[in-house]
């Protein structure tokens, strides 16, 4: 059976939609839409992929995304494994540019949300006491209708457009070059990836996975996620290294070879390379946050 890779949203009675997710795991489905996206995760743990950037997510990860940006949230694989005490729980809301009539935000009143919207193209990261400011307003849209559920969300993307605790999260001059028909190659690649990162992960076994050549495969790689395959599978396991070290049970050593690295000094020059940090300094960074 074919998965969608674009994924279609329709709400017939309201202009936009908010939708509470509780599951056992999010949607492991890589895909892209046509709609706005503002989501917030309650509950759950994971490895985030936002177009051309990949993350370990937990409970508090917010973000705002504009039309067509590849994304998932790929559940721990223990969430996989029919643990009863293991679920998600996360709210999104769903909305188009013309979901209050066409031409809305091109109004001069509605300058600072037009721009908003234009930087939700490159997707934004929502931190500090912006983002529990918008995890609370999710919260309260899910048990709002009619004219007050529209006025909340307006507040939040008011609210959101003047904030400061805001990242970009995809690259400068990301473009989603992704099409419907290539949906299950890439999938089959990140599938086979998130399976068998800690393991030592054969170019050419990927290769033949997605009916390509060792070299072909690298330019398509490379063309749609702007990175090489070999980047992408660091990041992967720099991402669950990241949780190990913020749950302090295991060394850096530990913590290396559980990750799929073969020698601790490659584990530590590639995670400085991706974080800015030993992994020493972001787990006292983390601490120290958590203070």
């Amino acid at each position: 059976m074919r998965i969608p890779l674009r994924k279609e949203l329709n709400a017939p009675s309201a202009s936009f939609t908010t939708i509470e997710l509780e599951e056992s795991y999010f949607d492991p489905n890589w895909h892209f839409h046509p709609h706005y996206q503002l989501f917030t995760v309650i509950e759950g743990t994971g490895t985030r992929f936002i177009g051309d950037n990949i993350l370990h997510f937990e409970a508090g990860d917010t973000v705002f995304l504009g039309p067509n940006i590849p994304h998932l949230w790929r559940s721990d694989r223990a969430y996989f494994e029919g643990n009863p005490a293991l679920k998600t729980h996360g709210i999104v809301v769903y909305f188009t540019e013309d979901f209050l009539g066409e031409g809305f935000f091109d109004k001069p009143e509605m300058y600072n949300l037009r721009q908003l919207l234009i930087k939700g193209r490159r997707g934004l990261d929502i931190s500090g006491e912006t983002r529990e400011r918008v995890r609370t307003s999710l919260q309260k849209l899910v048990h709002l209708h009619d004219f007050e559920a529209v006025l909340e969300l307006l507040h939040t993307l008011h609210y959101l457009s003047s904030a400061v605790e805001v990242d970009y999260i995809t690259s400068v001059g990301y473009v989603n070059t992704h099409k419907v028909s290539e949906t299950e190659r890439m999938q089959r690649v990140y599938e086979y990836v998130m399976k068998h990162f800690k393991e030592e992960i054969r170019l050419n076994e990927v290769a033949t996975l997605a009916n390509m050549t060792e070299a072909a495969f690298c330019r398509y790689f490379k063309s749609r996620t702007n990175k090489t395959f070999s980047d992408f599978v660091s990041e992967i396991r720099i991402g669950y290294a990241c949780k190990l070290l913020v749950q302090e049970k295991y060394s850096v050593t530990q913590i290396c070879y559980e990750s799929g690295f073969n020698t601790v000094s490659n584990f530590n020059r590639q995670f400085k390379n991706l974080t800015g940090k030993s992994p020493l300094q972001y787990q006292k960074v983390y601490m120290r946050a958590e203070g």
